[in-house]
């Protein structure tokens, strides 16, 4: 087994950021864009799709599945329209990676997007962006205006006999829309609400046709992988995780913000690229990716943030979105906050999740406001275990996971809540 690369890399994905008018076509094409559409279109879409899953490309979005095998599922002969769907509905509280790609480098994400339909015989594209994300959306629709213009969407793109066309579409700012069957309700005007599963959307996704939903930045890392191949991808990362992967670092850090590490890189790496704790004030507890993911602390430094090493760990790297806390935070006041996030974003389909985040959150406001008592801590536990595993969708289950993992490592702060019924600290300028 090879040890996994997580030296500073060359930037691959963030490459362009910093470039002049670097969301203009003009730029792209300066910096090696559309380079890989061509050589693409060249190969066989089988050939891509082979290619895709050799570099080991995983799902960016939080699962982790990966993108080769998944984009094989799609049916080979289209009887039916083939979809790809972009997940942009970025809304995982601590998540900041996939606005900051769509605003500073979008045309990466339209290559991809060409290419990877190319893949799978699918004719139509649409990006699901958030609601809120007014100036994404904005450099998008630029962004596909000019590929259009250029003659790399739409009839016959560069003389290939292949035909795409690119929807942007925003949302209304609903959390259920991440979940890819919900937001594939959304997109055929419906209420967001995740589907039964099966059928999956590889054979019945949007208006009931196959359909493959990848998010951003999965699909902004293909045309990398067709111009670099796929053992340069592996390079970085680890064995089972390669590749490179944006960090978003918010929180009690000095210089929060994304930044572009190999997979496997440990918080002790990234809080050094980041300058390090905010006024040298000591690290409390933190989450690898997002609220939705158990906490992680101290003890975890040097944990390899990839999918195994977060796992291994008893965490999930999630969509790396890196909250760091120090000690001046109230766990027990964190976790309500996340949980009334969650409680207002349930969409009430199953009763699990709808009654359970509602009671959840009942409970820890009542604790945090100095009224609550020993039994409090386990009726909490025993409310997360009736969601855990139980509910429609996984935000049952990421709900629970900053309680039960909160109460695992700082019971003794949700005990003195109870014994000496004081209110929690609030942190100040806190956003709910």
């Amino acid at each position: 087994m090879t040890e996994p690369s997580t030296s500073p890399v060359t930037p691959v994905l963030t490459k362009r950021w910093l470039s002049p008018n670097s969301w203009t076509l003009h730029t792209y094409e300066q910096l090696e864009g559309y380079t890989a559409l061509r050589k693409a279109l060249q190969a066989h879409p089988d050939q891509l799709i082979e290619l895709v899953k050799a570099s080991g490309l995983r799902g960016r979005g939080g699962a982790g599945f990966p993108a080769g095998v998944k984009w094989g599922f799609m049916p080979k002969d289209p009887v039916k329209p083939h979809y790809l769907v972009i997940n942009a509905d970025e809304g995982e509280p601590g998540t900041c990676k996939d606005i900051p790609l769509m605003m500073a480098d979008p045309h990466s994400l339209i290559e991809g997007c060409i290419i990877a339909s190319y893949a799978m015989r699918a004719n139509h594209c649409m990006i699901y962006v958030r609601g809120e994300a007014l100036h994404p959306l904005r450099r998008l629709n630029h962004a596909v205006r000019e590929a259009y213009a250029a003659g790399y969407l739409g009839k016959n793109i560069l003389d290939s006999g292949f035909d795409l066309d690119i929807v942007v579409h925003a949302g209304a700012g609903a959390y259920i829309c991440g979940e890819e069957t919900a937001l594939l309700d959304s997109l055929e005007g419906k209420r967001g609400q995740p589907r039964l599963k099966p059928p999956f959307p590889a054979a019945a996704g949007l208006y009931a046709c196959p359909t493959t939903v990848n998010n951003v930045e999965t699909i902004a890392s293909v045309p990398f992988i067709v111009n670099g191949g796929s053992d340069w991808f592996r390079t970085m990362g680890s064995e089972k995780s390669p590749g490179p992967k944006i960090y978003s670092i918010s929180g009690h850090v000095e210089n929060p913000g994304q930044y572009e590490a190999p997979m496997g890189t440990t918080l002790r790496q990234l809080l050094e690229l980041a300058g390090g704790m905010k006024d040298g004030v000591p690290l409390k507890f933190w989450t690898p990716g997002g609220s939705s993911t158990p906490l992680f602390t101290a003890e975890h430094l040097d944990v390899p943030l990839d999918f195994e090493g977060a796992a291994e760990a008893g965490s999930m790297l999630g969509t790396t979105a890196v909250q760091v806390f120090n000690e001046t935070v109230s766990v027990p006041w964190a976790v309500m906050k996340w949980t009334q996030f969650y409680e207002h974003e349930s969409c009430g389909k199953c009763t699990p999740c709808r009654e359970g985040t509602y009671w959840l959150a009942q409970v820890l406001e009542r604790m945090v406001d100095g009224r609550g008592s020993e039994e409090d801590i386990d009726t909490l536990l025993d409310v997360c275990d009736n969601i855990f595993g139980r509910s429609f969708c996984a935000l049952g289950d990421g709900a629970v996971s900053p309680i039960t993992s909160g109460i695992k490592y700082f019971r003794e702060e949700f005990l003195a809540l109870c014994e000496k019924n004081e209110k929690a600290p609030e942190l100040v300028g806190a956003a709910r």
